[in-house]
């Protein structure tokens, strides 16, 4: 642990997140290294919009989902060549305002037939020129189906201000099965060589939402190694060979994460011990973990290598019985202040929380910097604020 660190945990009186930049770069080029060179890598805005502008030169691609990601990105200076604005719902606004920006260089995702529509209208009103991805249902309210992606690809010539590049399929997260990824592509494979045959449309892009694993918890096993290896060989052997683009965010982003929230209160109830921490649930989100019963990596920070002596029932702040962290925990002797350290919070732990949730104050959020500096770039933030009814 930095000494820049140790000095921040010794000085704050709240929680707080730690994002690692050398960490996340390492992580990058270890991805790179580990796929085919000629995939290309989209970062899911959402699972940590405090990372962007540190892997802007990283990124291949930034993916977009709504207004607010798209405001910070471009705040930020990411080049809308980079950008793929993707999301379930685009307001009728946004999509008239992309269609009108002629120094919008980026792709759009259709979600639905009517998006197509309403984009084909706007292009049309203002004579621009947008590239779009279809984007595939996985059978959820996501996307739109095979027949409607092959009615748009059938009338392409009637919207010819619309240039469609390909397909985008997300299918889920957390997906450890080399078998379920090898269907994935099988199936995406022979769409496009469907759409070849039948319709004369080559897809020059496949954007996929391969949803890599994230090992969170202690009795997670998971030999990375060998998933992207069977993935490479599936890409490799596609019939269409569109340009491939992989959209990433947890696999990216959640290992250069920690988060540190102090111990502010302890009691005992009918036998259990219950140690209350000043964050919670509100602020750290870990996929796949029901009512804390599976233990994620931590520890106790100055404590790392002392005897664990104690067993507790780690709970947030919050008025819930929902707000658990982790149960039955052995811990060495605990007092008053110590703070615990989660890691691999780097990527929607932070972000799926319910922040807002009884007003606490957000966490402040600091960077990590390769040359060692600690960059603060959110102050503990007082959620009242938001909260606070507004009248006349």
């Amino acid at each position: 642990m930095s000494d820049q660190i140790n000095a921040l945990i010794k000085e704050s009186t709240t929680s707080f997140y730690v994002f690692d930049i050398a960490a996340l770069k390492q992580r990058i080029r270890t991805l790179r290294a580990s796929l085919p060179e000629t995939l290309s890598l989209c970062y899911a805005v959402k699972a940590n919009p405090f990372l962007v502008k540190e892997i802007a030169d990283e990124a291949d691609r930034f993916e977009i989902c709504s207004p607010g990601e798209l405001e910070i990105c471009r705040k930020l200076g990411i080049a809308s060549e980079k950008m793929v604005i993707s999301g379930v719902y685009k307001t009728p606004q946004m999509l008239e305002e992309l269609a009108a920006d002629m120094d919008f260089h980026g792709i759009v995702t259709i979600e639905s037939l009517r998006q197509y529509e309403i984009l084909c209208g706007q292009v049309k009103k203002y004579g621009n020129r947008i590239p779009v991805l279809l984007r595939l249902t996985n059978g959820s309210q996501f996307g739109i189906g095979r027949e409607e992606i092959e009615h748009i690809v059938a009338e392409r010539e009637k919207h010819g201000d619309i240039s469609i590049l390909g397909i985008q399929y997300f299918s889920g997260t957390q997906k450890v099965s080399a078998r379920k990824l090898k269907r994935e592509i099988e199936h995406l494979d022979q769409f496009l060589g469907r759409l070849e045959t039948e319709y004369g449309y080559r897809a020059e892009e496949l954007e996929y939402g391969t949803g890599f694993p994230v090992a969170y918890f202690e009795e997670d096993k998971l030999d990375e190694q060998e998933l992207f290896q069977s993935f490479s060989q599936q890409i490799g052997s596609m019939c269409t060979h569109p340009a491939v683009t992989i959209e990433l965010g947890r696999s990216m982003a959640a290992s250069c994460g920690q988060y540190y929230t102090h111990v502010v209160d302890w009691k005992q109830n009918k036998g259990q011990n219950y140690l209350l921490v000043d964050g919670g649930m509100h602020q750290m989100v870990y996929f796949g973990q029901y009512m804390a019963m599976k233990p994620p990596f931590f520890g106790v920070c100055g404590k790392e290598d002392a005897p664990k002596e104690e067993v507790w029932n780690i709970c947030g702040s919050l008025c819930t019985m929902n707000d658990i962290i982790l149960k039955q925990a052995s811990l060495p002797k605990m007092e008053l202040g110590d703070v615990l350290c989660f890691q691999n919070t780097g990527a929607y732990c932070m972000t799926e929380g319910i922040s807002l949730f009884l007003s606490r104050d957000l966490p402040a959020v600091y960077l990590l910097l390769e040359n060692g500096e600690l960059l603060q770039v959110r102050k503990s933030y007082d959620t009242a604020e938001l909260n606070m009814p507004v009248y006349g």
